[in-house]
């Protein structure tokens, strides 16, 4: 038996995979609490990742009726970005500061600013520093806070500080390196002159992780933690990885052809390339795969965050909004919606605010707000995939996941606005069931005669035909005047013309 667990901006949700049957035997979950400030500050407690780990693994186990000893390898999915600096005896030294976070806006800038703006951050790393990556979090904790900046021992990311809680080891792997803003992304290396310009105080030799490969673990969990989870001796924890890479192994999207898009806190559109793909355009992330090759992102900072304030607004539950969204036509009567609650990465946007636009006394209703705000964070997504150029393009099918992909009209909105096949996978939890991939895959590389990553993909991710949604002429050719209409929107508000 393997476990996956993803460690989300709101929850950590833990499965238990037996890959001979090719299924999921059980799943737990449990939520975490956000500190929010001013100025967009959103940061978490470390601690309580690791409260909810254990809670949402001891559900799932009991859900799946196994005994925890026949857990063979455990795989860590997490959420990217987070700055967790720790000092000697292995604590925080300041909350986490979580990839949604706008907070460091102004250091991510200047940082830019040193690296010799754009093509200086391109020559070097192989992609544009956002607001959001860790490189800026650090930057702002020796500024704001250089108390704590000055006990910092070790600097680790949410999915390798559970690796570290389990294993008592400090390990990175490339795939959830690139987004630290201080990783070559085509060597996957750390490049520790940049890291030395944001913090010129720390020897990165010491305080970053050491790097592994993919495929490699990142220890066994220690005896103590096998006690207190109830688990056999020298239960291997893989290298693990950041959530859409352990999205992309739970979708499948470890080849050539496809596109994954994530409808979750934040939007995701990725696909997979076997080469570096070093975009002009700094919307487009050149992230390594937790596989062979890489993982070229762009990501979208309001989705169902946004679609969840406009619900809870109006005091509706999820069937309910479903229901408003539905009663509204294409286009929401007019109604434009820029839903940048949390500031935005694609565009460049973290100062930005959400937008309603064109409301007026006939067509300001919930159904049109509903059905608004959705169209808005897809159309952010479409944005998104154009600038992934020829890898979207040639993509023959888009695999939808995350918690609005449940929704079929949404999935129509998708299809109709992309203008493609979209499918969902039969195990929603994509990211959570790639890191039990990824865990059988590291045991099997461990003991020298496992399957590849291919064939326990094939193994373990199959498509609900049931959600197979196809566009539909004469709403795509709807889609094609409203999405203009937002991108007008676009260039009103923020000179964004690109």
């Amino acid at each position: 038996m393997y476990v996956g667990a993803d460690c989300g901006t709101q929850s950590t949700k833990v499965v238990v995979v037996d890959p001979e049957y090719g299924r999921i035997l059980g799943e737990g979950s449990r939520p975490h609490e956000l500190i929010e400030g001013a100025n967009g500050r959103r940061e978490q407690d470390p601690e309580a990742w690791m409260t909810a780990f254990i809670e949402a693994l001891g559900d799932a186990i009991a859900q799946a009726g196994i005994d925890p000893k026949a857990i063979r390898a455990i795989g860590i999915s997490g959420q990217q970005h987070g700055l967790v600096a720790l000092d000697r005896d292995g604590q925080p030294v300041h909350p986490a500061k979580l990839w949604c976070d706008t907070e460091t806006a102004r250091h991510n800038s200047q940082l830019v600013e040193q690296l010799g703006g754009e093509d200086g951050c391109i020559e070097r790393l192989g992609l544009v520093l956002q607001t959001g990556y860790t490189a800026s979090k650090l930057a702002w904790l020796r500024e704001i806070h250089p108390e704590a900046y000055q006990r910092i021992d070790s600097i680790l990311l949410p999915h390798d500080y559970l690796n570290f809680r389990l294993t008592g080891d400090k390990v990175a792997e490339a795939g959830d390196a690139s987004g630290t803003g201080y990783f070559d992304t085509r060597t996957r290396q750390w490049r520790e002159d940049v890291f030395n310009l944001i913090a010129p105080e720390l020897d990165p030799a010491r305080v970053l992780p050491r790097l592994i490969d993919s495929r490699e673990p990142a220890g066994t969990v220690t005896p103590e933690m096998a006690q207190r989870l109830g688990l056999a001796e020298n239960v291997l924890v893989a290298s693990g990885g950041g959530d859409n890479m352990m999205g992309a192994i739970g979708t499948g999207n470890i080849q050539p052809g496809l596109v994954t898009v994530s409808l979750g806190t934040s939007g995701t559109v990725y696909a997979y390339s076997s080469d570096p793909v070093v975009s002009d355009s700094a919307m487009v992330a050149n992230f390594c795969a937790s596989s062979d090759g890489w993982l070229p992102l762009a990501c979208t900072m309001n989705v169902t965050s946004a679609t969840t304030l406009v619900r809870q607004l109006f005091g509706l539950d999820l069937t309910a909004f479903g229901d408003r969204m539905a009663q509204a036509p294409i286009g929401a009567e007019g109604v434009t919606v820029l839903p940048f609650f949390n500031g935005e990465r694609v565009p460049m946007l973290p100062h930005a605010t959400a937008s309603f636009i064109g409301l007026d006394n006939l067509n300001t209703t919930q159904a049109n707000l509903c059905r608004a705000v959705v169209e808005g964070a897809t159309f952010g997504l479409r944005y998104g995939l154009e600038h992934l150029g020829d890898l979207a393009q040639g993509a023959s099918q888009i695999r939808l996941i995350g918690g609005g992909a449940r929704s079929p009209v949404w999935r129509q909105i998708v299809a109709d606005v992309l203008g493609a096949e979209v499918i969902c996978p039969r195990i929603n939890e994509a990211a959570a069931l790639g890191a039990a991939i990824q865990a059988a895959w590291c045991h099997g590389q461990a003991e020298g005669n496992g399957p590849t990553l291919a064939q326990l993909c094939d193994q373990l991710v199959s498509l609900d035909d049931s959600t197979l949604t196809r566009p539909e002429t004469q709403s795509r050719t709807a889609y094609e005047t409203v999405y203009r209409r937002y991108r007008t929107a676009l260039e009103e508000r923020y000179g964004v013309t690109a």
